[in-house]
């Protein structure tokens, strides 16, 4: 298939490498001409504007934005509902708030123009080892993007199958689901990224206590100088509580033990505020989520070691670099 990708930062570029991998063909704008040039040395059709990349796209087209949530989404998706026609498709695979895209699938449904939201998880690895694609927009615009879609997802790889799955929609097995419609796929996404406030937070806490256990307040013979980078490897082995965010967290703490190289001060994107937005709108108790957004404003008055682990695992699968604060 045929794609226009918008966007080719930490993962705009890495989408359109693994489409142009997997046999598909892409035509890809970004505001930086270098990336625009970088693509299409690797075999993509560079564009020098929007308008330019709608041009070169054969109909019906669609057009992937992978733009920071915001503004910067509101302009494209609206320049591209001026440019685009009835039958073509706008896909949003950023992290926008998912009533966001509700409204902008009404308004572009007055053109003729299909909206699709998809929440994107994978990082700066998801060339590699592909994107979980979580997925809102109607039926038949879906299935017609299933190729890429599939291109796009990690496929069964290595993990076991799930037992009494049979005659289900094998599509999340291999990476992908279709949510529901617009606006579903990015809800979903939105939760995801709350959990993992909580996941980190979690791990990050640990980490803090274990390093705590040397400190002279302790009874002497109670005080452990402990090697944080061997618990985290060992932990990633056998363990029930192993991740792919222990995974970051044992790299970031073998090149860097104290994580010297990071200030602490962690940022938070909009989905974790989002995530309790919604569990305060349907009273469901979100008491860990919550805990863990608050514990990232704190951080941006006092840093402690847990708030560096935090901004190693951000780095490690995001490529997110934290500002290094007052």
């Amino acid at each position: 298939m045929q794609l226009g990708v918008v966007g080719l930062g930490r993962m705009g570029g890495n989408i359109a490498q693994r489409l142009l991998g997997n046999g598909h063909s892409c035509v890809v704008y970004d505001k930086s001409a270098e990336a625009v040039a970088g693509l299409a040395r690797k075999g993509a059709t560079g564009s020098a504007s929007l308008a330019d990349l709608t041009a070169k796209l054969s109909a019906p087209r669609a057009v992937w934005l992978m733009l920071p949530a915001g503004q910067v989404t509101e302009e494209a998706v609206s320049e591209l509902g001026s440019a685009l026609q009835s039958g073509d498709i706008v896909i949003d695979g950023g992290n926008s708030f998912y009533k966001d895209d509700v409204r902008r699938a009404k308004a572009l449904k007055g053109k003729g123009i299909d909206y699709v939201d998809v929440g994107t998880s994978g990082g700066i690895w998801g060339l590699e080892r592909g994107y979980c694609l979580m997925i809102g927009g109607d039926k038949r615009t879906i299935d017609h993007l299933d190729p890429i879609f599939a291109a796009l997802a990690p496929g069964y790889g290595n993990i076991p199958r799930t037992a009494g799955r049979d005659g289900r929609d094998p599509r999340p097995e291999r990476g992908y689901i279709h949510c529901g419609p617009c606006g579903a796929g990015h809800f979903v996404k939105m939760v995801h990224n709350g959990i993992e406030y909580g996941l980190m937070q979690a791990y990050a806490e640990g980490f803090n206590i274990l390093k705590g256990a040397a400190r002279n307040g302790r009874p002497q013979d109670e005080r452990y100088d402990l090697d944080l980078a061997d618990i985290a490897e060992v932990w990633r082995r056998g363990s029930v509580i192993s991740s792919w965010l222990l995974d970051l967290t044992a790299i970031a703490l073998a090149a860097d033990p104290k994580l010297e190289g990071f200030s602490g001060l962690v940022e938070d994107s909009g989905e974790g505020r989002w995530t309790v937005m919604a569990a305060i709108e349907e009273a469901v108790p979100a008491t860990v989520l919550s805990a863990a957004l608050y514990e990232r404003f704190r951080s941006r008055e006092a840093h402690s070691f847990a708030d560096r682990v935090l901004s190693a695992m951000r780095k490690g699968f995001g490529g997110h670099v934290e500002p290094k604060g007052p």
